[in-house]
């Protein structure tokens, strides 16, 4: 079989500790498609993709096409010969993209398929719970996250592991489940499972505004969960009210204390060093708080300089 000559797409920084394993272990990779550069911050200085600055650093081949489907982009992609494209946390590819090259197009997902499907599998399960994740590679097709699979490998989810934690896990899972991946085709020795519908799987629908804000009547763990799930990013989100103040605020960090009380839900309890806010089955104790316009603190140091009244809640 003929050596493999990789495309490689992909823009975060997930996407990078792939591609930089792929390097590390030698694969010839010819060219690296990514997103455009986008204006950030305050100042709207032009940003790269994290992908595209590894590529820069490894003077690699870089396409960034705002349309999948523009014709200069197909014939540019064509002539780097690329016998193989690897998609990580990039965008869906129309069939002329996915189509092109000889042994396939590449998929490596952050779950254990066909659960989580979608936008951010991480942070869903973590949000929902689970106990268990892992990584899927899988030729792609015409669907998002339907193709066959060719490997999968699992991991355990630690009971206080945030989203970030766990990105940083399942980079180096995937990564050397990709090498394999790849050993497996350049041997010619792939073997794929055909993923089956379960009416009860779980989509990893794209996180927005609504999804992360705080509904103080869920039970603390499921509190807690979403929190973890969100963090370090984007935040699980919710209202600090106190008489005629009202405050958009983000929690980073929080522990859950099964309790019995007669608090009303959403209440905010305060000691010189401690906010908890009570929940139907006990107390969110905040660890890391962020006010708008102040950086992410602990809610001793918030108190240092803001003191709470008794009618002060969560919504």
């Amino acid at each position: 079989m003929e050596k493999l000559k990789i495309v490689f797409m992909g823009t975060p920084e997930f996407a990078v500790g792939i591609l930089e394993t792929i390097v590390k272990n030698n694969f010839d990779v010819v060219g690296v498609i990514t997103a455009p550069d986008r204006p950030a911050g305050r100042g709207q200085k032009i940003k790269y993709s994290a992908v595209k600055e590894f590529a820069l650093e490894k003077g690699l081949p870089i396409l960034q096409p705002t349309n999948l489907k523009d014709e200069d982009f197909l014939a540019t992609l064509k002539a780097l010969n690329g016998n193989c494209q690897i998609v990580v946390a990039f965008r869906m590819l129309p069939e002329v993209v996915w189509k092109i090259p000889k042994y396939g197009t590449i998929n490596l997902h952050a779950s254990l398929l066909p659960n989580y499907r979608g936008a951010a599998p991480i942070n869903w399960a973590i949000i929902n719970g689970e106990t268990e994740t892992g990584v899927t590679t899988f030729f792609i097709d015409e669907k998002i996250d339907t193709g066959a699979m060719i490997l999968n490998a699992k991991t355990t989810i630690k009971s206080n592991e945030n989203a970030g934690q766990l990105h940083d896990r399942l980079m180096e899972l995937g990564s050397q489940t990709m090498i394999d991946t790849l050993h497996l085709i350049e041997n010619g020795n792939v073997q794929t499972t055909i993923q089956t519908e379960n009416p009860n799987q779980k989509t990893a629908y794209k996180l927005n505004r609504d999804n992360c804000k705080i509904d103080w009547k869920q039970s603390g763990e499921e509190i807690v969960n979403l929190i973890r799930g969100l963090s370090p990013y984007p935040t699980a989100w919710c209202i600090f009210q106190d008489n005629n103040h009202e405050w958009n605020i983000k929690i980073n960090e929080a522990t859950f204390e099964m309790e019995e009380h007669d608090f009303k839900t959403g209440q905010i309890i305060t000691s010189k060093k401690e906010i908890k806010i009570a929940v139907k089955n006990g107390f969110i104790k905040i660890i890391q708080i962020q006010f708008p316009g102040k950086k992410n603190m602990s809610s001793a140091e918030l108190l240092n300089g803001m003191v709470f009244s008794s009618n002060a809640i969560a919504l």
